[in-house]
């Protein structure tokens, strides 16, 4: 005996949807990096840069939204299971974020070298 529902595509669709939607409530990371992530892709469409410029730019900006959703569930599974305050716990908390800084690192990188590359 299985303990998973059925599979259906649409009830997992809207379990994604509920996990972006609950993470846009509560996370206030989240919502600055949607925020900017606004304002990078409209830069990313309005620049005249090439096409392959402009998926690198679109996807690592991608990456800093799913690994900060990857944190927040890592912060929430941290906080289900102590409430104490525990050096392994903080770990984690502190990796993930570590997580979430390379990935803003690296999509700064990949800016500072298209916009070097392409624009000046």
């Amino acid at each position: 005996m299985q303990n998973k529902p059925k599979y259906s595509l649409f009830k997992n669709a809207m379990y994604a949807i509920e996990g972006i939607l609950i993470a846009v409530k509560t996370e206030t990371s989240f919502k600055l990096e949607l925020f900017f992530g606004f304002f990078i892709l409209l830069a990313v469409i309005l620049l005249p840069l090439t096409l392959s410029s402009k998926l690198i730019l679109f996807v690592t900006a991608i990456i800093i939204i799913v690994t900060e959703l990857l944190n927040s569930a890592i912060e929430n599974v941290v906080d289900l299971v102590t409430h104490e305050i525990h050096p392994l716990a903080k770990y984690a908390k502190d990796m993930g974020s570590a997580a979430v800084l390379f990935t803003v690192l690296l999509h700064l990188t990949c800016w500072c070298i298209i916009v070097y590359k392409e624009l000046l």
